[in-house]
């Protein structure tokens, strides 16, 4: 395959194929990302109630470096950059650490 340089946007037709099949899947993977997010949340938030009720700290951070060291194992067995992993992982945790906060505060653990 080859593509123009010109500058006038004139690109092969196989590029552009090939360029939305993959960027096709991409929307795909992210879609799956964000739905698997959706149920992680949903978990998490039911973890914050029942941390609530019996007053446990919103946070745990002999399971999040537990968690942690397993997701860059995982990383790095897939050939994702670990430091990514554990970025991305910290970002989660602490939204689900202020999400417990949140739950805590607010209704003491209530479901309702």
């Amino acid at each position: 395959m080859t593509t123009s340089n010109t500058g006038t946007g004139a690109v092969d037709p196989a590029v552009r194929e090939e360029l939305a099949r993959l960027r096709d899947s991409i929307d795909n993977i992210d879609a799956a990302v964000v739905h698997m997010l959706a149920e992680r949340f949903k978990c998490t938030q039911q973890v914050g109630h029942l941390k609530a009720r019996h007053q446990l700290p919103p946070a745990d951070p002999a399971r999040e470096a537990k968690q942690i060291a397993r997701l860059r194992a995982l990383a790095e067995s897939a050939k994702l950059d670990p430091a990514f992993a554990e970025k991305f992982l910290n970002f989660i945790i602490a939204e689900v650490i202020h999400h417990h906060e949140r739950i805590a505060e607010n209704n003491g653990g209530s479901t309702a």
